[in-house]
């Protein structure tokens, strides 16, 4: 068997004459682990649907296991052993585990009649195989987030697969949940099946993978092995400048209480829940999924109602009943999934970012106040560097980081004292995050107080005065940024 499974030769495609990728080449060995980089938009994407057949590319070939192509067919991709999931994991939510798994080989045998007991078994041969037990006759509604990525790598294992491309398999995974799929992707590596690995967390890039390759403008820019990397060559090679992060340090002068919780609670979320937010403070509050932090947040907004404990906001105490209470009260929130929580895929990008102030540019008549609407958007556009050649076009158009900008500036347009960000810059790319992070030191430095929930322990070291763990629905510790490091916060949430 040949060293080599796959090698990319000089690829090029364009798409109305804009050119996505431009002389791409990569190779990748049996059993090797390479991670794929790049900001979004460098054409990371379009060279994995080049692969797996999804794109004709304009020029250049691809080898599999020698033989080559200069244009694979889907089904020529699958029948050569690659298998790429998807973050939505294209699993079927009415059938069970056993059924999701073992529906590949099902339509591959092209079987008119169902055996049970074979599917039943297949699925349990898959499972065994990484490792994982899991109940077959579950329905995969009931599974988390990270039982349905296993799923989708137990169906992807009985295909004779030889590749497996990763495409942000770790976005809405906890810690623990990020460590076990690392442990599988190693596993995989001894069975000699090679993975490519598709990541915005350069901390899991290089943990888990022998290779690299590094994208920008659509061009490969950095190929190599981790070893010889850095985070700053990561970040340099990916944005074509330096990035810097600096601990946040508040420098608005009226510092007055702005926010007080006390004992907050609320049933089967979080319990006995208290800190204090002043003006200009920027406070992390982290933990895993499931420690309460978001409904923390939602409850905080009006989504849910406490069932005890006190609000103050200014000093008054203040009963947020509903979300139309909590806007009442100067209070903004940024959801944690953007498009399904956070935008009108369907809409321009002009009505995401009016959608909830239209009511301050309706006339009487119900006459809309377009010059008004307009000078609104482009101050948002202007001061989010949101990157558009076109307000008018359809929001689902952007990237991830200027989506994220335009449910930001939605609720900035609302005039909001108190901002809570959940996950502010998940499934975002480096030179974004880097972007959103000033905007929020900005706005602190400006005096509105800023709540940001967080798994992300960089992110809340480097923007947050004050920072607050939860676990198990209670806060267990709270500090000021110089009475605690990344490390203490790591090992807080294990």
């Amino acid at each position: 068997m040949p060293d080599v499974f796959l090698r990319v030769n000089n690829i090029y495609k364009s798409f109305a004459g804009v050119k996505a990728l431009r002389n791409v080449n990569m190779t990748l060995n049996y059993g090797e682990a390479r991670c794929l980089v790049g900001e979004n938009g460098c054409g990371k994407s379009t060279l994995i649907k080049v692969i797996s057949g999804v794109y004709k590319p304009d020029s250049g070939t691809i080898e599999l296991n020698g033989k080559t192509y200069e244009k694979l067919e889907p089904m020529e991709s699958i029948e050569n052993g690659i298998q790429v999931i998807y973050q939505d994991f294209s699993v079927f939510p009415n059938l069970t585990v056993a059924e999701n798994i073992a529906m590949n080989t099902l339509r591959a045998e092209k079987a008119k009649l169902v055996n049970w007991k074979t599917i039943r078994r297949t699925a349990q041969e898959a499972l065994d195989r990484i490792g994982v037990k899991m109940d077959l006759e579950t329905n995969i509604e009931k599974l988390s987030v990270a039982d349905r990525q296993l799923i989708a790598i137990c169906r992807s294992l009985l295909n004779d697969v030889k590749l497996i491309i990763m495409d942000e398999p770790t976005t809405a995974l906890t810690k623990k949940e990020v460590n076990s799929l690392l442990n599988i992707i190693r596993n995989l590596k001894k069975d000699g099946i090679s993975t490519i690995f598709v990541s915005h967390k350069l901390d899991e890039v290089m943990e888990v993978s022998d290779t690299v390759t590094i994208m920008r403008n659509g061009e490969v820019v950095a190929d190599g092995e981790v070893k010889d990397f850095d985070m700053s060559k990561f970040v340099y090679y990916m944005t074509g400048r330096e990035v810097t992060t600096e601990k946040f340090v508040p420098t608005y002068e009226d510092q007055s209480e702005l926010l007080r919780v006390e004992n907050l609670s609320a049933k089967g979320g979080f319990k006995d829940i208290s800190f204090t937010l002043n003006k200009g403070d920027v406070f992390g509050i982290t933990g895993l999924l499931g420690s309460g932090r978001s409904e923390l947040a939602q409850t905080l907004f009006g989504y849910y109602r406490a069932t005890a404990g006190n609000i103050y906001i200014n000093g008054v105490k203040t009963e947020i009943k509903n979300i139309t209470d909590a806007m009442d009260e100067h209070i903004g929130y940024v959801p944690e999934d953007r498009l399904t929580q956070g935008l009108f895929l369907s809409q321009p990008i002009k009505i995401n970012l009016l959608a909830s102030v239209l009511d301050v540019y309706t006339k009487k008549m119900q006459l809309m106040d377009k010059e008004g609407q307009q000078e609104a958007v482009d101050k948002q556009v202007h001061d989010l560097a949101i990157k558009t050649p076109d307000v008018d076009n359809l929001v689902s158009t952007l990237s991830g980081g200027n989506q994220q900008r335009v449910v930001l500036g939605k609720w900035l347009a609302t005039l909001p004292q108190i901002l809570i960000l959940n996950c502010p810059t998940v499934g975002v790319d480096i030179g974004s995050k880097e972007e959103i992070h000033n905007i929020i030191k900005k706005l602190a430095n400006a005096g509105m107080g800023i709540i940001i929930i967080s798994d992300d322990v960089p992110e809340v070291m480097n923007t947050c005065n004050k920072v607050a763990v939860m676990k198990k629905g209670r806060l267990i510790n709270t500090y000021t940024h110089d009475e605690v490091t990344e490390e203490q916060l790591s090992s807080e949430l294990s």
